[in-house]
């Protein structure tokens, strides 16, 4: 008998009806629990299948692992050694470890979550409407624009970047220096990998994305290890180093690490979603992306000391290592478009049916309420370490996959082209959007998910991260409006 590790309760299974009306399940597919059953069918406003809406979990923890460490490698790389210059070489190397375990963190109170939802269709939608029903919607659609700001900033880097390297390359024709000409370029070729409907068939592409960090973080080895490098004026490099600018500094570390909204769609795919493997996958992700941080920003600190730009890139000669550099991170935020696609259609998914459901008045999911309040009645929502036996069900039909995909991408195209520059952007989207994701919600989901429990390691901690999540909020927040006001940009 399978218990629940945190309640402590035995968690049975009963088989799925026949489907009706023409529905398609094959005869060799593994029977589906009766719970899985109850969640698919609040999951969708019919009760049709397709063979395409029922797969076979096909997620190793190295394409896991390679797809969210390339959702976490982005271009925060080429801002790590100015904010780490902000805070001074140890205070700076620090707060990147905190900010790692504060996100791993955040990822594996995400992941016990998805163990009370039945089946592999764990999402923010099912946990929110598990816990704060009224609040699912509004969770989603801020997660979907978190998403999507930042899929506009991957189209901004792309077009202001490639124009740079045709020049260099010695293709100075107007058509290829026209930095929409370039995200027309990028629209295109990210039309097949946008529309893939499982967050592992984008494996080998974040593979070959994550062959540009190793080429950094090589160019940036190389550069600081020359002999010819400029010596630093005496005291430049500090290690501890305090002043406001650690408010404005302090989103930069936390957008950093925020790769949050991938986590349930791993749990879903994975062959094996045993806790030791997500937790393995978290772990690898994590500290694999903490140690390019820490090189990259310390390395290119001890390089350029205080005067480091933004954009580290800016602050070498130019010339064919740095063309290429140049054009190893385009494709890098290339291919880091789909990854934050994914989960942003997902979550428009949700909101969109949602909507529908409440205006249709349709059943839904019914929240978690305290003991007292449902006659001591203990709560039938279970958790399990072992992986889940059942096949990822994909809810969202063939129109609605294609549609809002379609919209997503020609959006985005239409912001990229007219907005060219997104730095203070991704400062408030980093202090709000990616601290929501991060630290709030994993917090404040573990803990109403274990309100009826004694308090535990655990649930302390899921408060603590919730209260960190909101000084981030308050602080950093403020500290950016105040940039705007004063006109600090």
């Amino acid at each position: 008998m399978t218990v629940d590790s945190d309640s402590g309760q035995p968690i049975g299974s009963v088989a799925l009806p026949s489907p009706a009306n023409n529905a398609i399940l094959p005869e060799h597919e593994p029977r589906i629990p009766l719970s899985r059953a109850q969640s698919i069918r609040n999951s969708i406003a019919s009760e049709h299948f397709f063979e395409e809406d029922v797969t076979e979990p096909t997620g190793t923890t190295l394409s896991s692992t390679i797809n969210l460490a390339n959702t976490i490698l982005g271009s925060g790389m080429l801002s790590m050694p100015n904010a780490m210059a902000a805070l001074g070489l140890v205070f700076g190397s620090l707060v990147i470890v905190f900010s790692a375990c504060m996100s791993g963190m955040g990822l594996y109170l995400l992941s016990r979550c998805a163990r009370r939802t039945p089946g592999r269709d764990s999402s923010f939608f099912a946990v929110s409407k598990l816990t704060y029903p009224k609040a699912a919607l509004f969770f989603d659609a801020a997660i979907a624009i978190k998403c999507f700001g930042v899929s506009i900033s991957y189209l901004i880097i792309f077009g202001d970047l490639m124009p740079e390297i045709a020049s260099a390359l010695g293709f100075p024709t107007q058509l290829l220096l026209s930095r929409g000409f370039w995200i027309t370029v990028a629209i295109v070729v990210l039309i097949p990998l946008n529309f893939q409907r499982r967050l592992d068939a984008l494996k080998y592409t974040s593979f070959t994305a994550l062959l540009a960090v190793v080429y950094l973080f090589v160019v940036v080895a190389m550069f600081y290890f020359t002999p010819t490098r400029k010596p630093l004026p005496k005291g430049d490099v500090v290690l501890f180093k305090w002043s406001k600018e650690f408010f404005t500094h302090l989103p930069v570390f936390v957008f950093a690490f925020t790769c949050h909204q991938n986590i349930f769609s791993v749990y879903n795919e994975l062959r094996d979603n045993s806790s030791k493997q997500v937790n393995g996958t978290i772990k690898l992700s994590i500290g694999s992306a903490c140690a390019v941080y820490q090189w990259i920003a310390i390395l290119g600190y001890l390089t350029f000391g205080s005067k480091v730009a933004p954009n580290l890139l800016t602050m070498y000669d130019n010339g064919p290592v740095i063309t290429f550099c140049r054009l190893s991170i385009a494709i890098l935020v290339l291919f880091s478009y789909p990854l934050q696609c994914h989960p942003a259609r997902n979550c428009l998914d949700k909101v969109i049916t949602g909507i529908w459901r409440a205006c249709s008045k349709e059943p839904t999911f019914e929240a978690i309420v305290d003991e007292d309040e449902a006659d001591n009645a203990p709560s039938t929502i279970a958790a399990s370490d072992e992986a889940t036996q059942a096949p990822v069900v994909h809810v969202m039909s063939p129109a609605k996959h294609i549609s809002i995909t379609f919209g997503l991408m020609l959006l985005s195209y239409v912001v990229s082209m007219t907005v060219t520059s997104l730095d203070l952007v991704l400062s408030f989207v980093g202090s709000t959007g990616s601290t929501s994701i991060s630290f709030i919600l994993p917090g404040v989901f573990y803990y109403k998910m274990h309100q009826n429990t004694r308090w535990t390691r655990m649930k302390v901690v899921s408060v603590l991260i919730a209260l960190y999540g909101l000084f981030v909020l308050v602080f950093c927040l403020g500290a950016n409006i105040s940039r705007v006001i004063n006109g600090d940009l």
